[in-house]
């Protein structure tokens, strides 16, 4: 069964986990497992606007506001801060691009979250974002998604991230060098502007255990989630594409 489904909000539910791990770093796989942990659902920001069930679109275009105002300001922020309120509302933990970066926006909405970073050796991370980014074709996913509810904002995400990222961390994402960079300068400033008691570093292939420690749960008697985004994410976008040329 496909991981790529819209999780509607569970009333009464609280941000308890900022995920902050960049992308291809197991964040599926690290959703599926605070949803047991925590018994609510996860927002990962890549499937929520991408799934079958986005509907209104306006979980895309709360993620496009998010990326395209930062910095925020005095003027900003107030507008962000209640798009950010009113999307998660109801989510025990949130994960993906752009709100694994703006963990220091979510803590002022949230400030008693703990920020868990899902992280994995470099060498295969670099080659999977490489893989991602060289498949990225705006001009050509604009005219195949266009008639695609939510999805057909994508390429304006892209380029709102991309200034996201650039603001951030002061390259875009676009070969090994710059792979490097981002890395070690998203996680250097978690170090730097996460409170003490609330920053973990998280590797999936670890399994419950470090997880649940985190979080001072019990360790639950069922096996540790095992997603593999990427090809989930592949299949469910070429459904999308034979959709919108078919229209």
């Amino acid at each position: 069964m496909s991981t790529i489904r819209f999780k509607g909000p569970k009333p009464g539910a609280k941000l308890q986990v900022i995920g902050a791990g960049l992308p291809r770093t197991g964040t599926n796989s690290f959703c599926a497992a605070l949803e047991i942990l925590l018994d609510g659902p996860c927002y990962h920001s890549g499937v929520q606007y991408a799934a079958e069930g986005a509907g209104d679109e306006k979980h895309i275009k709360a993620m496009m506001k998010a990326s395209a105002e930062y910095p925020y300001n005095s003027s900003t922020w107030p507008s962000v801060a209640k798009t950010l309120h009113e999307t998660l509302d109801g989510y025990v933990a949130v994960a993906d691009p752009p709100l694994s970066v703006l963990y220091p926006e979510l803590l002022k909405l949230c400030p008693d979250a703990k920020v868990i970073v899902t992280v994995r050796d470099q060498e295969p991370w670099m080659r999977s974002i490489a893989e991602v980014i060289k498949l990225s074709q705006p001009k050509l996913a604009t005219f195949i998604f266009w008639w695609v509810p939510s999805v057909r904002w994508l390429p304006k995400l892209a380029e709102h991230m991309t200034h996201l990222f650039y603001t951030k961390f002061g390259v875009e994402m676009e070969d090994r060098e710059t792979f490097i960079t981002t890395w070690n300068k998203h996680i250097e400033q978690l170090k730097k502007t996460v409170p003490e008691g609330q920053l973990f570093f998280f590797d999936v292939k670890e399994g419950w255990e470090p997880l649940c420690k985190a979080l001072d749960k019990t360790i639950p008697d069922v096996p540790f989630p095992r997603l593999n985004d990427a090809k989930d994410m592949e299949n469910h976008f070429k459904k999308l594409a034979s959709r919108g040329l078919t229209r």
